[in-house]
């Protein structure tokens, strides 16, 4: 296999860059003079034909095009076109979590571009996975597992990097704190941690990979700056930047039981209550599952063997949103 060498410009394809990680990664790429071209959703020209200029300030730099990732033909067509590439970057991930679109979109649409990216001359392929497929119990982490040991199993060289949580996914009980409202927290709120990362962070280290031989071939799990975060220490600074004395309600995981026993027995007679209780499980993994390594022969989650990297933390963009110097884009990351 001829690499290109590393330090030089490359040419890079990116999937999922209209996505706030998305972004920042194209954002970090073309910084590192890299000829970058973004596929954006086919759906989205159609929508709103007018917003194609602002998806060229968004990703400035970078080549747009056009297509429908499900669709191998439009992959083909609109978004390979018949063109060489060193790198495909693929920020690609499924925006419910749901079965049918989890694997749509984390699994064949992956596959898709990898057959393609070897006819088009990639060397190097660069996955954004997830942290929580170290335990594996919802359909989207078993598709995204199932790519990734595609990826492993084919004959280029990967880079696949698994984040912790999101500043995004993070961020959205300010809002009902600002109006007096308390602090969601599962439990006793120290079920969990994390090490969040910034998605400037985490764009520049997915940038990164392309000249770092030490992460070739290797699976790695990310975090940002600092100590694990718990949901009641997320809760307690929000207040303190607000000016105000904590106050919490506890939910207990039993009722999260209880509703996803209730959604998937009305499911399998009314299939939108099915997908509510799907949406239902994944929001009890988040309120139980830690995201840090996971240390196999304990089984337990630990934050000492969690790398870390960049330089913004979670409580600095919390001081910002409380200024109103940046605003929440959780879209589908919302859960709360």
């Amino acid at each position: 296999m001829n690499r290109p060498q590393e330090g030089r410009p490359r040419r890079v394809l990116v999937l999922g860059g209209t996505g706030t990680i998305g972004r920042a990664t194209v954002r970090a790429l073309v910084a590192r003079g890299h000829a970058v071209s973004c596929l954006v959703r086919r759906s989205a020209e159609r929508a709103d034909p007018s917003g194609q200029a602002d998806l060229a300030r968004l990703l400035s730099g970078a080549a747009v095009r056009y297509a429908d990732v499900t669709d191998p033909a439009s992959l083909d067509r609109d978004g390979f076109r018949g063109e060489s590439f060193d790198v495909l970057v693929s920020c690609l991930a499924s925006r419910t979590g749901l079965p049918d679109d989890a694997w749509a979109i984390d699994y064949r649409a992956q596959m898709s571009a990898l057959q393609m990216s070897r006819a088009a001359g990639v060397t190097h392929v660069v996955l954004l996975s997830a942290i929580c497929v170290q335990r594996p119990v919802l359909a989207f982490q078993h598709a995204k597992l199932a790519f990734e040991r595609a990826l492993i199993a084919s004959d280029l060289d990967y880079t696949i990097v698994r984040p912790t949580a999101f500043f995004k996914s993070l961020s959205g009980q300010l809002d009902r704190v600002r109006r007096g409202k308390p602090f969601l927290v599962f439990g006793d709120g120290m079920l969990t941690a994390c090490k969040p990362i910034s998605d400037d962070d985490l764009g520049t280290y997915l940038a990164a990979c392309l000249d770092r031989e030490d992460r070739r071939n290797r699976v790695l799990p990310i975090g940002g700056p600092g100590e694990a975060i718990t949901p009641k220490a997320q809760g307690e600074r929000l207040f303190a930047l607000l000016g105000r004395e904590p106050r919490f309600r506890h939910v207990p995981v039993r009722l999260l039981d209880v509703i996803i026993a209730g959604l998937s027995a009305f499911g399998r007679l009314v299939p939108s209550l099915a997908a509510k209780a799907e949406l239902a499980r994944i929001g009890r993994y988040y309120a139980t599952e830690s995201m840090l390594v996971l240390d196999p022969a304990t089984g337990r989650y630990d934050a000492s063997a969690t790398p870390s990297t960049g330089s913004q933390t979670l409580f600095d963009y919390y001081a910002r949103l409380v200024r109103g110097e940046a605003v929440v884009e959780r879209g589908d990351h919302s859960v709360f």
